[in-house]
């Protein structure tokens, strides 16, 4: 029997409307043998929830490049533990200054990837650490 693949929601919350960035990460993801559903832009983050509800994703990954991630992610993780999902591996990319790591950390996103991450980095995370394995 074949192993299932893990699924991944890719979104891009906010006011944000660069998504050249999320969309090569996602072609990376699919590369290494991972389902992606891509959201497009301008998503809620009740509506990610939602998505990763109905889509049974794995990992949620978010790219902020507006420099609004802390907000997104805290209200990201509030809406997870709510709706008893806290299960979700959580990862966000994009403009992330070092002083929020922690603060990002704290909240309970498991995977921080400032620009410039290697892709390499990004699924071997992911297949490090998703139930989906």
């Amino acid at each position: 029997m074949a192993e299932r693949k893990i699924r991944v929601l890719l979104a891009k919350p906010g006011l944000d409307g660069h998504d050249r960035g999320a969309k090569v990460v996602a072609h990376a993801m699919r590369e290494a043998g991972m389902e992606v559903i891509y959201t497009g832009l301008h998503q809620t983050v009740p509506s990610i929830v939602n998505q990763a509800i109905q889509e049974d994703v794995d990992v949620i990954g978010l790219s902020v490049m507006s420099g609004a991630h802390i907000p997104i992610c805290r209200k990201l993780m509030g809406l997870l533990k709510d709706g008893d999902i806290g299960d979700k591996l959580v990862l966000v990319g994009g403009v992330i200054p070092n002083r929020d790591i922690p603060v990002l950390e704290e909240m309970g996103v498991r995977g921080i990837f400032p620009g410039g991450a290697l892709f390499d980095d990004i699924t071997k995370f992911i297949e490090e650490n998703s139930a989906g394995r």
